[in-house]
């Protein structure tokens, strides 16, 4: 059996952990899906449509909103019982934290960031692959363990319902979590503007030095609007004070699965084509027709991006009118 972490913010399903769970099905038959806080109990129903045959939804008021020492130990709790196979999380930087406390508690191997397409889960040892500094490297591993822990890379696998869809047997319980696990735990938030993110936006339109100051923005934010997208930048744009850092998309920012990224005035360093491999569809707007973005992007346009990003908006506007 195959238990696999659901990830949520506040009832929010992270579709990461769809992800993970279109994964576990690759791994073993049945595979089971374990929520943390009561407002989860409420994702069983879409569990199940993507192969979770039971959720199992941990009670206890340390769970109520999110904390890496109280999910480990209610983690470790469950394991105790179901002794599964495996305990699979999405590589989220949350799934990464929670299974590196788990492995800690267990004293148990904890293989991050698997991209698992040669995984074969057949034998008691399992060979796989995974993603280090960043996506730069490819490790190749071997895992042996009584219960094997293990996160899938993110958008690694592209989220697959069931065919024919089961409704998942929701399975309640009290973990046993020792007090001091609230060290660590969510007691206060600070919301930002509502609404997509880098991570789950369909659409990113990314800015890099060639935009040339923070008012350099405005044609990629209203490109961004006219499709429904979100504004990103490289690391150069972040260090020069334009942007925010959570809007950086790279190695040390966020990577994105967009359906398309447009990269305006982007280089394309390694480190924030790590961050855009992701993408399903890149298209390259730079005057350097050699940028290292360029010559891997999916369609290039070598020009002005002011010029450029203006003339997409326009046509899209005008396709919309017709």
């Amino acid at each position: 059996m195959i238990l696999v972490l659901v990830e949520h913010d506040r009832a929010t399903l992270a579709s990461a952990s769809l992800e993970a769970l279109t994964f576990a099905r690759t791994l073993g038959p049945e595979v089971h899906a374990v929520t943390l806080g009561a407002p989860a109990d409420e994702l069983a129903s879409e569990l199940g449509a993507y192969g979770a045959n039971t959720v199992h939804q941990a009670h206890h008021d340390l769970l109520m909103d999110y904390g890496p020492d109280a999910s480990a130990d209610a983690l470790v709790s469950l394991l105790a019982t179901l002794e599964p196979d495996a305990l699979v999380a999405s590589g989220t930087d949350r799934g990464n934290e929670v299974l590196a406390h788990v492995a800690a508690r267990l004293d148990a191997p904890f293989v991050a960031n698997v991209i698992g397409e040669d995984l074969d889960a057949s034998t008691d040892t399992w060979e796989l692959t995974r993603i280090r500094w960043g996506g730069s490297l490819h490790e190749r591993a071997t895992l042996t363990a009584h219960v094997k822990l293990l996160t899938v890379a993110l958008h690694a696998v592209d989220s697959v319902p069931v065919a024919t869809r089961s409704a998942a047997t929701p399975m309640p319980f009290t973990p046993t979590i020792d007090p001091s696990a609230a060290i660590t735990i969510v007691r206060d938030r600070v919301e930002r503007e509502a609404g997509q993110t880098l991570a789950t936006a369909s659409v990113v339109v990314g800015g890099g030095r060639g935009v040339g100051s923070a008012e350099g923005f405005e044609p990629l934010e209203a490109l961004a609007r006219e499709l429904g997208g979100v504004v990103g930048c490289s690391r150069a744009v972040t260090n020069n004070g334009w942007r925010n850092h959570t809007d950086q998309v790279g190695q040390t920012g966020t990577r994105i699965g967009a359906d398309i990224y447009f990269a305006c005035g982007i280089s394309g360093a390694i480190q924030h084509w790590v961050g855009a491999s992701g993408a399903k569809c890149i298209v390259a707007i730079n005057t350097d027709a050699a940028a290292n973005m360029v010559t891997k992007a999916d369609y290039a346009v070598i020009g002005d991006l002011h010029e450029v990003v203006p003339a997409i908006t326009a046509a899209v506007h005008a396709r919309r009118e017709v």
